[in-house]
């Protein structure tokens, strides 16, 4: 269905984003007000949408985006400052799904290709919710119906493995999981790529004094110390074999035995997993132990790149705001053009990167605006907007893959990785289903084999 977003306000970063479900509208009228409103009405036979947002810059009435035949233009209604439509400046334009508007200095985003759930509400407005952690806020609808599900299974003890991409997010959303379960505990994170070899089965299950060399006294180990908490195990792909078994142990018995000791200690905690690595795939193969991964992965949440919702950009900027402020020495507001450049980038390094851009910048800023020239040399002057598009296999020939084995090798990691779902595989391609379907059939894969 189609949908607007407004996504970030330069002027005032606090400003809180919406989205607008737009399948039962003709028309869409912005302009400025004093405040923040979203009215629909009906006018003769014409359903319209009157947004409103305080932006100084923006005109009483400013732009039109209008349902036709065709589908959806814009067009600019002769506003004092004007309109740009992917940073170019614009009076009238078809529109196409992911295009970003700039009205004043309100930056609004186009999606007509956007999955959403039938219940997901046709005006969404992200007030704060002292129930509801930051991690698990989102303008994006199927992703919002994803965490709702997150939140319920974060209040029972089924252990959860979550899934993405390096810096997207997951131990924010681990944080988030322990915040909703109530365990009165610690919350303990462990990164497993980072712990020394030798040293494993010591840090993790704790040791006796002299059990080995350098064992001056006894240590819990981070197990123990997430006795009546939630243990967060971080790139759990990287864990040694040896480590697996024994950490299957402790999932299985609820106990564990430090080194060096010869009676269990029980234990009792919350296990959360993390991985950017295709882990279903590696238990396959036999590089991680299956058995393992069926007590990490009671439920399993595959966490978005922040190019996947670039939507939510302003609400984590939001986020971010009281570290980025105490930085720059107070209050912060966006050059245009700096507003464009963070909204146009691909985000390879996803969340984490978008708080290192921002914190540098915010030192920089000269009366704590950010510019474009205070945004990390990697931000040129050529960006474009993040399309689905730019995310699919490597293509030759006339749009054909690189070659068929590698295509039929990506399909079958991600089919694996979303455990067979064919909505999630397209998604994580930049496809549409039916393309997916077209290459289930071509390659003979049956999703329910991944399930």
């Amino acid at each position: 269905m189609p949908q607007l977003f407004a996504v970030l306000a330069c002027e005032d970063l606090r400003a809180i984003p919406s989205r607008h479900a737009l399948q039962h509208i003709d028309e869409v009228s912005v302009g400025r007000a004093d405040g923040y409103s979203a009215e629909r009405v009906v006018a003769g036979d014409v359903r319209r949408l009157e947004l409103r947002l305080p932006d100084r810059r923006m005109s009483r009435s400013h732009a039109l985006f209008q349902r036709t035949p065709k589908g959806w233009r814009f067009r600019d209604l002769g506003s004092s400052n004007g309109s740009r439509v992917n940073g170019e400046r614009c009076s009238e334009i078809a529109l196409e799904d992911g295009a970003f508007i700039e009205l004043g200095q309100t930056f609004l985003r186009w999606r007509s290709q956007l999955s959403t759930p039938v219940q997901a509400p046709g005006d969404l407005r992200l007030t704060a919710a002292p129930d509801v952690p930051p991690a698990l806020r989102t303008l994006v609808p199927e992703l919002a119906a994803g965490f709702e599900r997150l939140a319920r299974v974060a209040r029972s003890p089924v252990s959860m493995l979550l899934l993405g991409e390096t810096g997207s997010g997951k131990e924010w959303l681990a944080h988030a999981i322990h915040q909703l379960s109530g365990r009165t505990g610690a919350f303990v994170a462990v990164n497993c790529g980072a712990l020394p070899a030798n040293l494993v089965e010591a840090l993790l299950f704790g040791h006796v004094r002299g059990a080995f060399s350098g064992a001056v006294r006894d240590e819990v180990g981070y197990v123990r110390a997430a006795h009546g908490g939630t243990l967060f195990l971080d790139e759990i792909g990287d864990l040694p074999a040896a480590s697996q078994t024994a950490l299957l142990r402790v999932l299985q018995e609820r106990e564990v035995v430090p080194v060096g000791a010869t009676r269990p200690i029980a234990v009792d905690l919350r296990v959360v997993s993390a991985t950017h690595a295709p882990l279903f795939v590696r238990a396959d193969t036999g590089e991680f132990r299956s058995d393992l991964l069926s007590r990490l992965a009671g439920f399993t949440f595959q966490v978005p790149a922040l190019r996947d919702r670039i939507e939510d950009l302003g609400l984590l900027v939001s986020t971010l705001l009281p570290e980025l402020e105490q930085a720059a020495g107070g209050p912060l507001r966006l050059h245009p053009e700096a507003a464009r450049a963070l909204l146009t980038q691909a985000w390879p390094r996803n969340i984490r990167e978008l708080r290192q851009s921002l914190l540098s910048a915010a030192v920089l800023a000269e009366a704590r605006v950010i510019e474009r020239a205070h945004l990390n040399p990697v931000f040129t002057s050529k960006s474009q907007p993040a399309r689905e598009a730019d995310r699919t296999p490597p293509a030759v020939d006339g749009g054909r893959a690189a070659s068929d084995a590698e295509l039929q090798q990506q399909l079958t990691e991600l089919f694996a990785e979303h455990r067979g779902n064919v909505s999630q595989v397209a998604r994580a391609m930049g496809k549409a289903r039916v393309q997916i379907q077209r290459w289930m059939k071509r390659f003979g894969i049956d999703p329910s084999q991944f399930r």
